[in-house]
């Protein structure tokens, strides 16, 4: 593909992830995918090339774009060589128009910066939100040390905070090194890994994993229990909770007992655990606004009216959650937001409405304390941003 090509196909990408953001269609990566499975033509180095341009475009532009024409004109008015390839030859973007208006660049919708910064995160925080994120690993002290993961890697270096944390060189291809292959190493944020620290589960507890998804926290809940005690992942979507079994049969992983649960009768299926377990852990579906690093597209696909039903979701699974905690236990609510909409606010309502609950000190490598519980954010901790609280429930 020629230079000018190229940026056509970007335009034509961007297209396609502005629908499907204004439409919950799929993700921006997901699409790529396509966009190349059906162009066999394209070589590495064009889909390189053309996602490059694709990530350039959604990182700066803060508001959904019009089209991904717009988008891409935001990015050449900052470099001069690339508006030149808007040059109407075969394959090509047609040429800038004196009357076009490009994307304005921005960090978030507004309405969105004003939610950040009414829960406490300033203006310095925001750059950090849409950088590029590491690429981090857990190591699975069951099938390898930190010492050999590190020297088996080029590059790897040990993740900044979390004591069983690798961080990788980017483009870094995991799935092809012997080591994920033999279930020593899973991708896994190093805020992700670190939160999940607050849980304190020991060998011997009953845990529930109660948004388990594809089972990230679920491997390293059962890596701190050592395969002794009773671990329970749950979750409502089923492609999903179907990863986790053979990621757990690559970690040498056999104590994980699923359970995939129907949509409005999840505590049917969990009734018989009412009471049992030491720890809840809480992994919340959320705005995923501490994650824009990952996802920049993210941004695109927010409302006021999706925070709302999400918050309605929260509530009802901290409910949820607290009926299986058993007297004394602990419930461990995360979400990978940094809106006090999602994290603080409804912890600090369920304390107030369920006398005899506390909430507990957390004391974790990273992170500050914010409200009930304990905030991590990009700009300051260099992880993907959390909010957890640690819960405990009358004895």
């Amino acid at each position: 593909m020629t230079p000018s090509a190229r940026l056509q196909a970007a335009i034509e990408l961007l297209d396609a992830i502005i629908i499907a953001a204004r439409e919950s269609g799929a993700a921006a990566d997901t699409l790529i995918a396509r966009y190349f499975a059906e162009r066999r033509y394209a070589g590495s180095g064009d889909r390189r090339a053309v996602r490059e341009l694709v990530y350039a475009a959604i990182r700066l532009a803060g508001e959904r774009p019009a089209h991904g024409r717009a988008a891409m004109l935001a990015v050449a008015k900052a470099d001069p060589a690339l508006a030149a390839l808007f040059d109407g030859s075969p394959h090509a973007p047609a040429p800038i128009g004196d009357r076009e208006f490009a994307a304005a660049p921005g960090v978030a919708p507004g309405w969105l910066l004003d939610k950040l910064r009414v829960s406490g995160l300033g203006p310095e925080e925001y750059p950090a939100l849409i950088d590029r994120a590491p690429l981090d690993i857990r190591v699975n002290r069951s099938r390898a040390d930190m010492a050999q993961v590190i020297a088996a890697i080029p590059g790897a270096t040990p993740s900044p905070h979390a004591p069983d944390g690798v961080r990788l060189p980017p483009g870094t291809q995991i799935e092809q090194l012997d080591l994920w292959r033999d279930g020593a190493i899973e991708v896994q944020d190093e805020g992700s890994q670190i939160v999940t620290l607050a849980a304190g589960v020991a060998p011997g507890m009953t845990v529930i994993d109660l948004c388990a998804g594809a089972g990230g926290k679920t491997l390293a809940l059962a890596a701190a229990m050592h395969g002794e005690g009773r671990l329970i992942a749950a979750d409502i979507d089923r492609n999903r909770l179907s990863r986790l079994a053979p990621r757990a049969a690559r970690a040498g992983v056999s104590t994980i007992d699923t359970r995939l649960l129907d949509p409005g009768r999840e505590a049917e299926k969990l009734a018989d655990l009412n009471a049992m377990a030491d720890v809840v852990l809480i992994d919340a579906p959320c705005s995923g606004t501490g994650t824009w690093r990952r996802n920049p597209e993210a941004r695109w696909r927010l409302s006021p009216t999706r925070i709302e039903r999400l918050m309605t979701a929260q509530a009802g699974l901290i409910a949820l959650g607290a009926t299986l905690v058993k007297p004394g236990g602990v419930l461990l609510y995360i979400v990978c937001s940094l809106l006090d909409d999602e994290g603080a606010d409804p912890v600090t309502r369920f304390i107030a409405a369920n006398p005899g609950w506390q909430t507990l000190p957390i004391d974790l490598p990273a992170g500050r304390a914010h409200g009930p519980g304990v905030r991590l954010t990009p700009y300051h901790d260099s992880t993907d941003g959390f909010f957890v609280a640690r819960l405990r429930s009358p004895c």
